[in-house]
């Protein structure tokens, strides 16, 4: 199976593409943890059903030492035990955020005031611009249809 659009080949693509992966490095110096931050983009990935993303996330999570039991429910992080309560407010952060569409609303009142129980004005900063980045990423890759499987740990730092 081949993608519909070679991203990297494109120019114009390769060029967003270099811009966006550079707005990540703030992200990955920040202070939110990054068990945290592969959690987020592992559900987003889920939810927007990027199988390229879920595949990248999972194997990047798994080498920075995440556990298969975890990666395994995150999809179920609500009925899971395996998650610290802070988690599991950027995990519900990331589903409002994620499914804006389904929500007239947006995000709650109550999920911001919950996550902000947990992290500090720059780890919400940085939780923000995770959600939306990773959306961003899935969109891309689901449009162009871009192949899952073949991701190696770290191939695209």
């Amino acid at each position: 199976m081949d993608a519909r659009l070679n991203l990297i080949a494109s120019p114009v693509a390769a060029k967003f593409g270099k811009h966006i992966v550079s707005a990540s490095k703030a992200l990955s110096d920040s202070t939110l943890p990054v068990a945290t931050q592969h959690l987020v983009t592992l559900r987003a990935s889920q939810i927007n059903g990027c199988g390229f993303c879920t595949d990248m996330h999972t194997k990047d999570a798994e080498h920075a030492g995440e556990t298969s039991v975890r990666l395994n429910l995150v999809a179920a992080w609500r009925e899971a035990t395996v998650f610290t309560d802070a988690e599991r407010a950027a995990l519900e952060l990331t589903e409002q955020g994620t499914r804006i569409a389904d929500a007239a609303g947006g995000v709650t009142d109550e999920a911001w005031a919950n996550a902000a129980k947990h992290f500090d004005e720059e780890q919400l900063a940085a939780l923000v611009c995770l959600i939306g980045l990773i959306n961003a990423f899935n969109r891309m890759n689901v449009i162009v249809k871009q192949p899952a499987g073949d991701y190696q740990p770290g191939q695209h730092a």
